[in-house]
């Protein structure tokens, strides 16, 4: 008999398990940066500076306690080791530079108070050098121990004083344009950013304030999510940097990253604190140490997962159309072919602002709008929000509150339509979106509520909902062309409270639905034409996303009262079922996206509770099949 190798010249791969889809590995194993314990200083203070980065930083002075100390420790990436001590004992300072050439700037001195020095590390002593114009402390620094800034501080009050050090001296430049001390501060002697921190008066009230250097002039950018001060930062860039930690009315333990443009709240720290110190190269690794508590603790964050920027991952085996291999877990030989349902999983995104059933939406998995809904007892909302892939923002409210599914929705964040719901009867309102505010344009033809619609906010297709008391089920379709709606023909049976999907008007389906729960009709432009039924018939609004020849739908309720998770897969002729919904829900939300990459949110769930949660579903398009001799 012929070996495999012999004819197509390589070995049959044998596998423990079956490759998956990276898109489906980054949902099981998302890359993430969190905190972790790192090793105890020697001497627990707060009110320090530190530099470098893991595996090699230094701690240095700071308050103790008892008073200022002088010691200085080196972190080798387990533990800390005592080392020379600085000149003077000082806390509050400011500090710049590596893990072996750091300054120690300014600060706060009991006798005389403010004091002036700068001292520079040599990776093995500390010695006096120039000292700063204008002595402070709490003040922030940027850059290395030949190039640096000394920015703000107190001295009596908040100071606006930035001084840039040329490896010699101290020199005073261009003003931060807020005044404030207790901030947190990166980047270099040309490209720095300052956060956060303290004003007086008021003393003790935090700032959102960021202000970025350009190596001329300050420029105030993105703010804080959280005011507050006496911030721990790290990073050599003013675009890739950490902030965490700080002081509002108790200590902190909020995590920010900046991105150059606006800053994103990430995993918190382990132990709120406050006057501690930071230091790290990157957002990417980052370590924390001590608080105004004289703690002796250190976290060091660091990112897990697979990163997505590497495509697969070196240690990832990918699935790969064609690919032929043998399971040695199952003892099956298999193969990796083109299409068939997707391949994935539902994983957790942001929380919603506002918990809701049943509302308009409209985009895609990382750029979606949402608008109205209801809650329990019979309350409506005019909420609007905006999805960027993280987190939901609110925005200008609809002209018109409305619930019980909300109506349909067309479009994208930036340029949409909301048209009929529950206000509190049967609305015909139709609302347009142009990414700042909502205004009234002309009225459906036909008021209804749990409608079916898709499109863009210039080229939509409305079509079922409930009309009237108890089982009143419309078969109209209604045109948008901009302006104006236009009756076209009708659906062969009427129902509402489904799903419709589709992304252009002229191709769409209308999907379950009381009063016929598994029953799917297909838009082609023109006429409606039954389809593949659901396996599992299902109404009152479920999650949508993809075309009309490939959709997913998901949630909903079956028939009777039960919530559901299953997700079902159209390929153009039936459907199949792939990976469930973590959270069984009704009222479910969220349109547009592809089948693979699809989004859900809001909704009903078991417990009977509106719920604010948003899941994404994330795959590839190909099977795996079992090679038999049948």
């Amino acid at each position: 008999m012929s070996e495999y190798k012999g004819i197509k010249g390589f070995q049959v791969q044998t596998r423990t398990t079956d490759p998956v889809p990276y898109a489906q590995a980054l949902a099981d194993n998302p890359y993430a940066g969190s905190w972790s314990s790192g090793g105890d200083l020697n001497t627990g203070r707060g009110y320090t500076g530190m530099e470098g980065d893991i595996p090699a930083a230094i701690c240095i002075g700071g308050y103790g306690g008892s008073g200022n100390t002088a010691d200085t420790e080196l972190y080798n990436g387990t533990s800390w080791t005592e080392t020379s001590n600085l000149s003077t004992a000082t806390a509050a300072m400011a500090s710049a530079g590596t893990y072996t050439a750091a300054l120690a700037i300014s600060g706060d001195d009991p006798s005389p108070g403010y004091t002036a020095k700068n001292e520079l590390w040599d990776g093995s002593s500390w010695t006096e050098t120039g000292d700063v114009n204008v002595a402070r402390y709490a003040a922030g620094g940027a850059g290395t121990s030949t190039a640096a800034l000394f920015i703000t501080g107190r001295n009596p009050l908040a100071n606006t004083a930035v001084e840039s050090w040329d490896g010699s001296s101290w020199t005073e430049i261009a003003d931060i344009n807020t005044g404030r001390y207790a901030i947190g501060a990166t980047g270099t002697q040309t490209a720095a950013i300052a956060m956060g921190g303290t004003a007086i008066p008021p003393q003790a009230t935090g700032l959102t304030n960021n202000e970025l250097w350009n190596g001329s002039s300050w420029t105030e950018v993105g703010d804080l999510n959280s005011a507050r001060y006496a911030v721990g930062s790290s990073s050599s860039s003013s675009t890739n940097a950490l902030v965490f930690g700080g002081y509002v009315t108790s200590p902190s333990s909020v995590t920010e990253s900046w991105d150059g443009t606006s800053w994103t709240e990430l995993n918190d720290l382990a132990t709120a604190r406050n006057f501690s110190a930071g230091a790290g190269a990157t957002s990417v690794t980052a370590i924390v140490a001590g608080n105004s508590a004289n703690s002796a603790t250190s976290e060091e964050w660091a990112f897990s997962g697979l990163d997505p920027s590497t495509t697969p991952a070196a240690d990832y085996a990918n699935a790969i159309t064609g690919d032929f291999y043998y399971n040695s877990t199952t003892g099956q030989f298999k193969t990796v072919n083109d299409g068939g349902a997707p391949i994935g999983t539902w994983a957790s995104g942001g929380d919603m602002n506002r918990v809701a059933t049943s509302r308009w939406s409209a985009g895609t998995q990382t750029a979606q709008i949402a608008s109205g809904g209801g809650y329990a007892p019979g309350g409506r909302l005019a909420l609007a929000e905006l999805y960027d892939g993280t987190s939901w923002t609110e925005v200008n409210d609809l002209n018109e509150a409305r619930s019980n599914e909300a109506g349909a929705g067309s479009g994208t964040p930036a340029a949409a339509l909301t048209y009929g719901g529950n206000h509190p009867g049967f609305s015909t309102s139709t609302e347009s979106w142009n990414g700042s505010s909502w205004t009234e344009v002309n009225d459906l033809n036909e008021g209804r509520r749990g409608l079916y619609g898709i499109g863009t906010s210039t080229a939509t297709l409305a079509y079922a909902g409930q009309s009237g008391p108890g089982s009143t089920y419309s078969v109209n379709t209604e045109s948008w062309d901009g302006s104006s709606w236009t009756e076209t023909n009708n659906l062969n049976t009427g129902r509402g409270g489904g799903s419709g999907a589709g992304t252009v008007y002229t191709a769409a389906l209308a999907v379950g639905g009381y009063s016929d729960q598994a029953l799917v009709e297909q838009w082609d432009g023109s006429s409606w034409t039954e389809v593949g039924d659901l396996n599992s018939g299902r109404g009152n609004q479920m999650g949508r996303a993809g075309t009309a020849t490939s959709a997913i739908i998901s949630g909903g309720n079956s028939p009777g009262t039960a919530r559901m998770a299953n997700t079902e897969f159209w390929n153009g002729s039936s459907w199949t079922e792939v990976a469930d919904l973590s959270v069984a829900r009704y009222g479910v939300s969220g349109q547009g996206g592809t089948s693979s990459a699809g989004i859900a949110y809001g909704g009903n769930n078991p417990s009977d509770t509106e719920i604010a949660s948003t899941e994404e579903f994330t795959a590839a398009d190909f099977n795996i099949k079992t090679v038999t001799t049948s």
